[in-house]
């Protein structure tokens, strides 16, 4: 395996963000839906594999289940959207949200560029994010029988509790602690993206990337473009089984008790947690390089 040196990362994600503000609107866009389906991928398999792990009281006395173990399933499974994304080129906005400000810093990239390609990844990503979302909800979260008529399964009602949970925070002090888990989120996000380009083999990037996604999803912390899957899938199931339908769940809280906070939290964990700390850091030496 190869491994570049702290100093050349911090280099090539400036180089690679240069590249990315580069690119035309639509291919923004293009590949903003790609990753936001790729995400959600991850969210998909985090669902399903996490789905009865706290069924019962049962299965909690006997050790085999616990809230932490579920978490450690929900960590362990959801990273296959970042290694996807990464190694295939789409392009994710929270990781933008490093790589871009970076370019900025160190080949004086506009900054409206950056904000440019933050818009279209974003808008990507949440329509890529939507329609996996619609894919899940209609396939592995309902059955239908023969009548038409839709039963949740198991893994349906289990993505409306998780999107239940995401649009539970109601108040300041509910909104300051899921921004706070928002920029842990994305500190995590970026140093994981910055140990992809740490490698330049797949195994030393797929490991690389999967110890920090691991770290934030098993710790509860909060992705909005994860959550663009999230919560529609919870919201598509409600609307195919109207009994299950929770109040707090909407798709106005989608956005104000949920992804609203939560992008300005992975914005500062990225743009701030990793970019300017490690542009301040390497200045000198990256200077040294050219």
């Amino acid at each position: 395996m190869v491994f570049h040196p702290p100093v050349a990362i911090v280099a090539k994600a400036g180089d690679t963000g240069k590249y990315k503000v580069g690119l035309p609107a639509w291919n923004m866009v293009l590949r903003g839906i790609m990753s936001g389906a790729y995400i959600a991928m991850g969210g998909a398999l985090a669902t399903v594999c996490s789905t009865g792990i706290l069924a019962s009281d049962a299965a909690m006395r006997s050790g085999f289940a616990s809230a932490g173990m579920a978490q450690f399933i929900l960590g362990a499974v959801f990273p296959v959207g970042l290694i996807i994304t990464v190694m295939t080129g789409a392009e994710l906005f929270t990781g933008d949200a490093m790589l871009a400000p970076m370019a900025a810093f160190i080949h004086k990239v506009s900054w409206a560029g950056v904000l440019n390609l933050w818009l279209w990844v974003y808008i990507g990503n949440l329509i890529g994010s939507i329609i996996f979302a619609y894919i899940m909800a209609y396939g592995p979260c309902v059955s239908f029988n023969a009548a038409g008529t839709a039963t949740l399964t198991a893994f349906g009602l289990r993505a409306i509790g998780i999107a239940t949970a995401k649009t539970s925070y109601v108040g300041g002090m509910a909104l300051w602690s899921v921004f706070l888990k928002a920029i842990a989120c994305n500190w995590l996000v970026n140093l994981a993206i910055l140990l992809g380009i740490c490698a330049d083999d797949a195994i030393g990037k797929i490991v690389g990337i999967w110890f920090p996604i691991f770290a934030f999803v098993a710790s509860g912390f909060e992705h909005s473009v994860a959550n663009m899957y999230f919560i529609p899938t919870g919201l598509f199931c409600t609307g195919l089984d109207p009994t299950k339908a929770v109040e707090s769940l909407t798709w106005v809280t989608m956005w104000t008790n949920n992804i609203i906070p939560v992008t300005l939290g992975n914005i500062v964990g990225g743009l701030l947690f990793v970019g300017v700390i490690y542009w301040v850091a390497f200045r000198k030496e990256i200077a040294a390089l050219k």
